[in-house]
């Protein structure tokens, strides 16, 4: 049944690719109007690799006996969620059921599918070897024209190890760490697809991963070239945001008043998009005077940070973050594995969240992935260990609407709310104990993972007829 599923979307997908679909334009490929520029935005094709996801087919279903974790802090214990047409219709008690499969989930918990801000799923795929290894173009340090989007391998097995054992239904696959601005990063749907268009997210925000700290004076002061120290980076990542807004400034003039188009520039135009506001600050950054400092970065140059990743010391910078609007997404108890992740303490996430931060779990890693209401649950304890106040329900905050806030893509998904995509997952038992693993996964409605179905796990083509072809655990 799931590869009927697999064969009906690619299809579906070909017909999309087939119908209407027109050549990205470029800035000079129609004179200006005399009247003037081609419009705000019209300069270039701002979208060149658009989405051609569609959701595969489901039947509308109403889960009921649940305790429900909105995804939002709302619980509704003895609960009931219904979805029709790839959306949530309606989440409470005693809903009209007319013409809905039944699936009743005593004992069990529903909640929205879990989003995973930083993965390098696809770029960094499973075999683990050289030839796959494609998430760090480390030949400079910045290379903000180099785009995640273009290295994901969709037959990565991963992507089906984090829909069965995690629960996963959206990420964020983003360019490692290495460079100061290191591309673009893309949001995908966790579904099966033969290419990276067919999973991508409909119009969600493209991201542009920086990195401060060690890695980008490590990587390139061992080069005998600039940076090589905190301040270099600084110093090159001021150097650059001034160029782009000179570049910005002339492409806006161009777009308003016409005349000769000025010469593009790929990574210019991704610095362009940042100060636009159309494209996203994903910044990974460990200590908290870094952070401090990048913030003011923005500030000078007039663009907003939209999440610091890894952001071990965010804990010490709670109130600034804040009054910044900018998240923090980090890890439970990982750290020490380098003097920039020295300072860490377990409570980072709750001391976050108790001080009004937007904060949130995150992976960065294949396996992680797969556990990540697991890292949830540790971080929830370490903060009730330290007094806090934190309920099962607004715990889950933290790997449902707080990252989709942070992807810009909170008004589609990251919650149980009426109208929302219906990405939902039926958990065997409470999703924060060990024990407890994914029964059941939708996206967008369509049932792709049942574990008591053997036909419905997600298996890529790369694993059919090899050892451990779709096992989960």
């Amino acid at each position: 049944m799931i590869r009927t599923l697999i064969i009906f979307g690619a299809l579906a997908g070909l017909a999309a690719c087939d119908s209407g679909t027109t050549r990205a334009q470029t800035a000079s490929s129609e004179p200006a109007a005399a009247s003037g520029g081609p419009g705000k935005g019209k300069g270039y094709s701002h979208d060149p690799f658009p989405s051609t996801y569609h959701a595969y087919p489901g039947v509308p279903t109403l889960l009921t006996n649940v305790t429900v974790f909105d995804g939002e802090g709302g619980r509704i214990d003895n609960g009931q969620v219904l979805f029709r047409d790839g959306k949530i219709v309606a989440v409470g008690q005693n809903l009209d059921a007319a013409g809905a499969t039944v699936i009743d989930g005593k004992g069990k918990y529903v909640t929205p599918g879990v989003i995973d801000i930083h993965s390098h799923l696809g770029d960094y795929p499973s075999p683990g070897v050289q030839a796959n290894s494609d998430g760090n173009e480390m030949t400079g340090p910045v290379t903000a024209d180099v785009w995640a989007e273009h290295s994901v391998w969709p037959q990565d097995p991963g992507f089906g190890r984090a829909l069965a054992n995690g629960g996963v239904t959206t990420l964020q696959i983003l360019p490692g760490s290495a460079n100061l601005m290191g591309g673009r990063s893309v949001v995908v749907k966790n579904v099966y697809a033969r290419t990276m268009q067919a999973m991508k997210f409909p119009g969600a925000p493209y991201g542009l991963k920086m990195a401060c700290g060690e890695n980008p004076k490590r990587v390139y002061g061992s080069k005998g070239r600039m940076p090589s120290t905190r301040m270099g980076n600084i110093a090159v990542d001021r150097a650059t945001w001034a160029r782009a807004v000179e570049y910005k400034r002339r492409w806006d003039r161009y777009e308003e008043k016409g005349g000769e188009p000025p010469s593009r520039d790929l990574a210019m135009d991704t610095l362009r998009g940042v100060l636009e506001g159309e494209i996203l600050v994903q910044n990974h950054c460990y200590r908290a005077d870094e952070m401090a400092i990048v913030m003011d970065m923005a500030k000078e140059f007039g663009y907003h940070v939209s999440a610091f990743h890894h952001a071990v010391e965010a804990y010490k910078i709670a109130d600034l973050l804040k009054a910044n609007d900018t998240c923090a997404a980090v890890w439970a108890d990982w750290y020490g594995f380098k003097m920039e992740a020295y300072d860490a303490v377990p409570e980072n996430l709750a001391i976050l969240d108790k001080e009004g931060a937007c904060t949130m779990i995150h992976s960065d890693d294949q396996n992680g992935i797969q556990r990540l209401n697991q890292e949830v649950a540790k971080a929830r304890a370490a903060g009730i260990k330290a007094g806090m106040n934190i309920s099962e329900e607004h715990a889950w905050t933290w790997l449902a609407i707080n990252p989709a806030k942070a992807l810009g893509i909170a008004d589609k998904t990251g919650s149980l709310k009426a109208g929302k995509m219906a990405d939902v997952v039926l958990w065997n038992g409470n999703p924060f104990s060990v024990y407890t693993r994914p029964e059941m996964v939708w996206v967008d409605g369509a049932l792709l993972y049942d574990a008591k179905d053997p036909r419905r796990r997600p298996v890529s083509d790369f694993e059919l007829g090899q050892p451990g072809e779709g096992d989960v655990k």
